[in-house]
């Protein structure tokens, strides 16, 4: 299977933040993914702004690194590289004083898209979002693309959103969640509403329970001073894990198209009914290197690990909980949503046949793909005994080898970007809508003065995590 790869039209991308980490770990080799695919065309250009005094030669070699070092050797092809580099520009610009700012202006092309990547903290959004307005560069279409964290609390995310409304409509600015542009998570939304089988059966009275989980093998490594002001609530529950709960419940829009999507996603989370403190469980790892020697403060209370319960207050989902998680030094890396349908109202087999109920796996990491449990009778003689069977599909194996690698989300997004399609960004109602549920639940944790519980290291987390399933009689699928 040959993938349909549609040419964008000539674009100037700025990247701020262009010798950075994330520059040269995901936005760059996204870059020369889509380029090598030929979706970019002759006229793009990639300016690169950072402080760094260097001119555009220097940047190009310092790209070259970046993608020999995070590109598989078979998609390094010499003339492809050359061609790419050629593309590529570079300023060294002040973002909280007035040095190259005229410069980039000149830079700037008319009739083309133009494209601001600020891959830079969100203390600089403001000063970024304000020179480009004040130095007249940016054109009335142009889009500004700005990572999380989207604030840290509402106040603050209220505050981002005002301070970008002054010089950038809604419609220009894009705000990036990386999971939003996995080719499974997209799926996710082909599989409820591309196939009459599964929305029939997507509510409470044949769904069980959903858990949500995203785990990871590293710890904090050098970003303790950063995740220890933040926690895993506001690093990947408000955002990550919240955008993927939207999409599991959100109810069908009536096209797919920016606005409706991201409406039903603002209404699951107004749905949502506050947490009981019973429903929730912090955690902190240990072991050789523990969290608390990690971010190199002993009294630390920022939690490395959460799971918790939710609900969503509507006609679909009323007491079908939902169950989240996500934690750092875990067994396993893995991301997925798994979706655990009831059993059969009625079973016609004798009871040693065993009760089995049907599963949906949504694997966003690693091996993306879908997996479906369904029952059949074991082979053989002996009676009727029921076992679980997976239709499994991988990306890599369904597809074939004509499609190549499964695209990174940045690659997605990005181009998404430049065509000026906002369905999987998020909204600054739908930002502030986030923190709004989220705050309290953090406020309360800090009112308790409640300290997270421990959990090994290599572990599956808390046992206290395992207990909040356990006693719903139900438990955590394993993380593989």
């Amino acid at each position: 299977m040959v993938s349909r790869v549609i040419p964008v039209e000539p674009f100037d991308l700025v990247i701020f933040g262009g010798t950075g980490d994330l520059a040269r770990r995901k936005i760059l080799p996204a870059l020369f993914r889509r380029f090598s695919d030929g979706q970019m065309p002759e006229e793009a250009r990639i300016i690169g702004a950072a402080r760094t005094e260097q001119d555009a030669a220097a940047w190009a070699k310092w790209v070259e690194k970046a993608l020999k070092e995070f590109l598989p050797k078979a998609e390094l092809d010499k003339a492809l590289i050359a061609a790419f580099l050629e593309r590529l520009d570079y300023l060294a610009i002040d973002a909280m004083g007035d040095g190259g700012w005229k410069e980039l202006k000149g830079k700037m092309r008319d009739g083309v898209t133009q494209a601001f990547y600020f891959s830079v903290g969100p203390s600089l959004f403001g000063a970024l979002a304000e020179r480009l307005h004040s130095f007249e560069i940016a054109s009335s279409d142009a889009r500004i693309v700005v990572e999380k964290p989207f604030g840290r609390d509402l106040a603050s995310a209220k505050a981002l959103n005002a301070t970008l409304a002054e010089h950038f409509d809604e419609t220009q600015i894009y705000r990036i969640d990386h999971y939003l542009g996995k080719e499974t998570v997209q799926n996710l939304m082909a599989i409820r509403f591309g196939n009459v089988l599964f929305e029939p059966l997507w509510n409470a009275q044949y769904v069980d329970h959903v858990q949500i989980t995203v785990a990871e093998e590293v710890g904090v490594g050098g970003r303790g001073a950063y995740y220890d002001k933040s926690g895993a609530m506001r690093d990947m529950v408000q955002n990550h894990l919240m955008q993927l709960l939207c999409l599991t419940a959100m109810e069908p829009p009536n096209k797919f198209e920016p606005n409706a999507v991201r409406d039903e996603k603002l209404k699951v989370i107004r749905a949502l009914d506050p947490v009981a403190p019973a429903d929730i469980v912090r955690g902190q790892y240990k072991g050789k290197h523990s969290y608390l020697d990690d971010v190199e403060d002993p009294a630390s209370r920022t939690e490395s690990y959460i799971a918790m319960k939710l609900h969503i207050a509507n006609w679909r989902w009323n007491g079908t909980p939902f169950y989240l998680r996500t934690g750092k030094c875990m067994k396993a890396r893995g991301s997925e949503i798994v979706v655990h349908f009831k059993d059969t109202p009625h079973s016609i087999f004798e009871a040693d046949a065993g009760s089995r109920a049907n599963v949906l796996s949504i694997r966003l990491q690693p091996d993306e793909g879908i997996d479906l449990r369904v029952t059949i009778k074991e082979p053989g003689p002996g009676g009727m005994r029921l076992v679980d069977v997976p239709l499994d599909m991988s990306f890599a194996d369904a597809l074939g080898s004509d499609v190549g690698h499964v695209p990174d989300a940045y690659e997605r997004l990005i181009m998404d970007v430049i065509r000026g399609n906002q369905t999987l960004f998020m909204r600054g109602d739908e930002v502030e809508a986030a923190w709004a549920w989220t705050d309290p639940i953090i406020e309360g944790w800090i009112e308790r003065a409640e300290k997270p519980v421990q959990y090994e290291t290599g572990s599956s987390g808390p046992e206290e995590a395992l207990m909040l399933l356990h006693r719903d009689g139900r438990r955590w699928r394993d993380i593989a």
